[in-house]
Order: structure tokens, then C-alpha cells, then sequence
């Protein structure tokens, strides 16, 4: 199976990746070209922004956490379904963590392992000509990763433009591209990173500013020509994970949102059903579901409206009270005596597990994780091995008298005592499963 693809990529975070991903994805669209978006990494927030923009969900290619049959399946489904694919790149292009040849997590893992060209973004805002030196380390820095062409970002005044233009075509890489200096353009921020697609009342005015950027200050027509041939073996259906039963119940609302779409359609190819319900809106688990998953989201932002949803939390008691309950993050969050908001104030829980958090008492966590299962329960089976992450600012208070439900270590094999908690049918963690190892 072959199709076109390519990399949208950075020196560093901040670069404007996004921003340069979705106008690109909005101005081709326009044109009637079938594209499909991915992106590097772990991340919920940009891949939801990707479809609302193409129309068709993200995928996530992640070369840490992924076995590599199930990268190669998930790339050769999105190839298959697109005439170009376009992956978003994580932080600078070649950061990743310490690990064998292609297993890095980077977003060069995925130019080298798929062949896919890379078009550089450039914020050169406070520089010049040594723009073209950042270009050139690039370059060479791995024979294998090709830089196709450069886009200029937050470019100052024409002279700005021409000047690093000339630097970086000396080097007979092109510059495909030049957006200039335009808060317009910029999408608004929270703890996590953009604040959510679905919470944006003006998004389709939002990207439709960006398509206009992308049809004036980009070279549509030789980005697309500098996409190449991606060839990947044909999908096998791989399942990242078993479906915790044959219909769950998922929580889905805007304090529930953080759910790998990777998961869920593995989830269906193995049989099991689906059934969203919202909290927010005071809605327990459905009766007919065998298991319940919470996932993360932003409880803290919500948990008054979900310290007073009665009905949701006497019928998620009730259910757990018979059948498995799993609460990522956010979820596990929910799942504990209590948590704190950014004031300071504290909103009961659901209490099915001991332990409480608080938004007030700050600390990032973040970073790739290895999980090794305690008990049988939602994810798998005792002994089994997953991989994933975190990333919350969340902090636990108190961690209750639960049974610890995971071992956990870092990237490099390093432990780490945050192992969750379980107590009967439920069990919670901080850690986002991506896939079994």
C-alpha cells in the first residue's frame, strides 16, 4: 500500500507547529484533497483540533510506547485512508528519551521509520541569518531524517523574510514558506496546553483564519509536491488494549475528554460497544454496560457541578458495586475522597477509592511510563506490562488505604511510587495506557 505523506516539525516547542498543521490541513481540505492528520506522541489536545479541522479523527504514532506492528498498523490505516497524510511532530525534532534505535519517542522515529520528508517550522522571531545554522544542524544531524523544505514563523517585515531566505537557500533546502507576526493566529492556552477544540465557540472561524494564512503566506502547491511515497505494511487490526468489557460505559463531556481514539476503535474491532454518558450532566453509567472507564480531562475545572451530580455518583456506586470501574487521571481524580481546586476548596468525590487530590498544591508530572499490573482488572491481566504516560499538575493529599493497582518507572527503568489504587471492582491511576508492551 502506498501514499503521500509528511512531517510537520520544530527545533522546540513553541514553534508553531500547530498552528502551521492545522492551516495546512484547513487550505488543502479546501481544495478538495482527502488529508489525514497525526500526530507524534502522546497527546489528546492537538489531535482533536486535527479533526475538527479534516473531518476525521487523528491518530496517534508513538514509537516509545507503540510495539512497532501496532505503529505500522495505525500509520498504514491512516495512509490508507487519505490521499495525504500529515503529521504533527512532538517538542523539537529529534527529542525523545534514551532508548534503543527508533524507539525514542521523537518525532525523527517516525520520519526514518515511515520515510517521510520534513517540513521545518522556524519561529525567527530575534534572529536572522542564523536561522539557516539552526537549518543546517538539522539537516545534518541524521542521514536518515530529510528536511524537505523550511516555513518561516512570526516573521517581522519583508527585509526579515528576505534575509533569512537567502541564508537558508544556500544551503539548497527551500523555503516553502513565511507567516508573519499575527496574535490572531495564536489559540488560547491553558495548564495543559491549548484549551480544547470543543470549547471554542468561534472554531471554525478560528480555522478559517488559519487556511487564509496558509493560501496567502505558504507554497501549497510544493509542500504538497514535497510530500513522498509511504509505503507500510497493510493493517492488522492490532488491539492496544483487551476492551475492559463487551459495552462500556465511557464518560464523555468536557471534564472527561482525554480518551486515545486508538483505544476506543481497538476496543470495537474486538467486539465491545461503546456508550458515552456525561457526568457534567448529572447521568449515571448506563445499567446495560459490564465496565466502566473514566478518562482524564479536567475534573478540577468542573468539580463543584460534579461534587453536586447525585445521580452520576449514587449510580456509579451502584455499578461498581458489581462490575469493574477504571478511572484514568483525571478519572481516578474523581474516583477518590475528595479534591481541591485552584482556590483551595474542597469537593467531595465519589469516594470508591480512599486517596484525595488537589489542583491548589501544583507539581507537573511528566513524562513516558512503564506499568506492570498488580491484579487482573481493566487493563489486563496480573504481570501484564503497558505503556503510556503522564502528565497532570494534580497532587495527591492524601493517598488512602487502597491496594496499590500498578508498579510504575520511568523511561529509563527508574521506580516511581505513585502506583494508583484499587479496592474490589475499581481501580484508578495517573498513568494514561497507551498500549500493551
Amino acid at each position: 500500500m502506498t501514499a503521500h505523506g509528511l512531517i510537520v516539525a520544530a527545533p522546540r516547542s513553541g514553534s508553531g507547529k500547530t498552528t502551521v498543521t492545522l492551516g495546512l490541513l484547513a487550505a488543502l481540505r479546501r481544495r478538495g484533497i482527502a488529508v489525514r492528520a497525526g500526530k507524534a506522541g502522546p497527546d489528546y489536545i492537538d489531535p482533536a483540533f486535527h479533526a475538527a479541522t479534516t473531518g476525521v479523527a487523528s491518530v496517534n504514532l508513538d514509537s516509545w510506547a507503540m510495539p512497532p506492528g501496532l505503529l505500522d498498523a495505525l500509520a498504514g490505516e491512516a495512509a490508507q485512508a487519505a490521499e495525504l497524510l500529515i503529521v504533527e511532530g512532538v517538542m523539537g525534532l529529534f527529542d525523545g528519551v534514551a532508548g534503543s534505535s527508533g524507539r525514542t519517542g521523537s518525532t525523527a522515529d517516525l520520519a526514518t521509520r515511515f520515510r517521510l520528508p520534513v517540513l521545518l517550522v522556524l519561529d525567527v522571531a530575534g534572529q536572522s541569518q542564523t536561522a539557516a545554522a539552526v537549518v543546517r544542524g538539522l539537516a545534518a544531524h541524521d542521514p536518515g531524517v530529510r528536511i524537505a523544505g523550511v516555513v518561516l514563523n512570526r516573521v517581522g517585515s519583508e527585509r526579515h523574510r528576505a534575509l533569512i531566505e537567502d541564508a537558508v537557500n544556500a544551503l539548497e533546502i527551500p523555503v516553502l514558506g513565511a507567516v508573519p507576526r499575527d496574535e490572531a493566529l495564536t489559540m488560547p492556552e491553558r495548564h495543559l496546553g491549548l484549551v480544547q477544540a470543543q470549547e471554542h465557540d468561534d472554531l471554525a472561524v478560528r480555522i478559517g483564519c488559519l487556511a487564509d494564512s496558509a493560501q496567502r503566506y505558504l507554497d501549497l502547491d510544493r509542500i504538497v509536491a514535497s510530500a513522498a511515497p509511504m509505503t507500510v505494511a497493510a493493517p492488522d487490526h492490532l488491539t492496544a488494549l483487551p476492551p475492559p468489557g463487551q459495552r462500556i460505559a465511557l464518560a464523555a463531556d468536557a471534564a472527561f475528554t482525554f480518551v486515545y481514539p486508538h483505544l476506543c476503535e481497538g476496543w470495537r474491532r474486538a467486539g465491545a460497544e461503546i456508550v458515552a454518558f456525561s457526568p457534567l450532566a448529572d447521568q449515571p453509567p448506563p445499567d446495560g454496560c459490564d465496565a466502566c472507564w473514566l478518562p482524564g480531562g479536567y475534573p478540577e475545572l468542573h468539580a463543584d457541578v460534579l461534587a453536586n451530580a447525585h445521580l452520576f455518583q449514587e449510580g456509579l456506586r451502584r455499578f461498581a458495586a458489581s462490575r469493574p470501574v477504571h478511572g484514568e487521571c483525571g478519572g481516578y481524580m474523581v474516583l477518590g475522597d475528595g479534591l481541591e481546586d485552584a482556590h483551595g476548596r474542597r469537593h467531595a468525590m465519589v469516594g470508591l477509592l480512599g486517596h484525595a487530590t488537589s489542583f491548589a498544591t501544583r507539581k507537573l508530572h511528566l513524562g513516558y511510563r512503564e506499568a506492570r499490573l498488580l491484579a487482573d482488572g481493566p487493563l489486563g491481566r496480573v504481570g501484564g506490562r503497558i505503556r503510556g504516560h503522564e502528565f497532570h499538575y494534580a497532587t495527591l493529599i492524601s493517598r488512602g488505604t487502597d491496594e496499590r493497582f500498578l508498579e510504575l518507572t520511568d523511561a529509563q527503568g527508574q521506580p516511581l511510587d505513585d502506583g494508583g489504587g484499587r479496592r474490589g471492582h475499581v481501580t484508578g491511576t495517573f498513568f494514561h495506557a497507551i498500549a500493551h508492551v
